[in-house]
């Protein structure tokens, strides 16, 4: 089946109830037929649900979605997007590792990279997103994995997935890769070479600012060690919001080609603009990886970055201009949401750190909603208008 359909077609096994839509199952444990039984689970000589920190079937079914989405072989699924990243991080990584990751992450990621992970004894080296060299000169006898945002945040910086896979492999190392901007519908890092694959579900997959969630796919022999970590750290994700996220997925297709088609209209239109220094969007030509993007991903995507003229002065007035786009701390929305990253996401970094990475004190990113295109463009254009 296609992607489109797997997402809406991928069920739990109904009950005696034959509901259509899977229930939610809100239940902190489960019961046990027999002492055998329960002896048999927790040896793990038998599948089945314990507890609902280690499983539930909500969360197992939107594990399944995902793995099948992305092509990979297992998966599990955690709190929060960055939940996700720190167990992958816990459960792979030993005192007196190294990764390798390109600089441009998520203003949490690096804090994680470079102020959490050393009080474990892991050291991080940063690389330049299109250095490739790089990446190969950087990894030592101590690296376990070269770790990815592309397209990252909020740069929309692409990294060729294939090319640094080759890297990976030639030095027996993990590549481990945040797919939180493209989704398993516009990117598959797997079938690049990518062998975790992590997700923020609270983004474009649950896409409507409702719910928390992350998810970590790959190889089953990886999966395994997270699973292991995680059931006794506890990061679980609620069956509610398991519940919300599958559902969610239903739409993600449908949704995502709304987001792509308005962002590449918004973003064609913002480059005409006299108040606006650039635009970065990966399906424009004018990206300086337009190729890469064209070739390793099927859409754009619903994320345009640009600059404004005025640096950190006229980007907040800009934003406080805006009267139908959301000021909040998401993206992928069905709501238009516009951010300041030098203010706000990005402002614990220093200005040299921030301009390592592209982000500019004028620069301002905007997740595009599926609201109707010509009211996008307006509220925008009053915005410049009064800034």
């Amino acid at each position: 089946m296609r992607k489109e359909t797997v997402a809406i077609r991928t069920q739990s096994k109904r009950s005696h109830f034959k509901e259509h839509s899977g229930p939610i199952y809100m239940t902190s444990s489960y019961a046990f037929e027999d002492a055998e039984e329960m002896r048999a689970l927790f040896s793990e000589e038998r599948e089945g649900n314990i507890y609902s920190r280690y499983s539930n079937p909500n969360t197992s079914e939107f594990v399944e979605k995902m793995v099948l989405l992305e092509g990979a072989e297992d998966g599990w699924a955690t709190a929060s997007g960055m939940a996700a990243i720190f167990s992958t991080f816990g459960a792979l990584l030993e005192k007196g590792d190294h990764i390798v990751s390109c600089r441009s992450v998520f203003g949490s990621t690096h804090k994680l990279l470079t102020e959490i992970l050393p009080k474990f004894g892991i050291k991080n080296t940063y690389v330049d997103f299109d250095d490739y060299e790089g990446f190969q000169k950087k990894v030592n006898e101590n690296t376990k994995m070269i770790y990815l945002e592309t397209p990252s945040n909020p740069g929309l910086d692409i990294i060729d997935l294939s090319r640094v896979s080759k890297i990976c492999k030639s030095k027996g190392i993990l590549l481990v890769v945040d797919n939180c901007f493209a989704t398993p519908i516009i990117q598959q890092p797997i079938r690049h070479g990518a062998d975790i694959v992590i997700h923020s579900a609270t983004k474009y997959i649950d896409g409507q600012g409702r719910s928390l969630g992350g998810v970590i796919l790959g190889t089953s022999s990886l999966i395994q060690k997270i699973q292991a970590f995680a059931r006794h750290t506890g990061p679980c994700l609620s069956p509610f919001n398991a519940w919300l996220l599958s559902k969610s997925l239903e739409t993600l297709d449908v949704r995502l080609e709304r987001h792509c088609k308005n962002a590449l209209v918004v973003a064609r239109w913002l480059e005409t603009k006299s108040e606006v220094n650039w635009v970065k969007y990966p399906f424009l030509e004018s990206h300086p990886q337009y190729e890469l993007a064209k070739k390793q991903m099927s859409q754009g995507g619903g994320i345009i970055t640009f600059e404004i003229k005025g640096g950190i002065k006229k980007g907040k007035q800009f934003l406080d201009q805006l009267k139908m786009f959301s000021l909040t701390a998401n993206l992928g929305d069905t709501r238009s949401i516009a951010t300041h990253p030098a203010s706000t996401t990005h402002s614990k970094l220093s200005k040299e750190d921030r301009l390592a990475v592209g982000i500019t004190d004028g620069l301002i990113r905007l997740s595009i909603g599926l609201e109707h295109t010509e009211d996008i463009v307006i509220d925008l254009n009053k915005a410049f208008s009064k800034t």
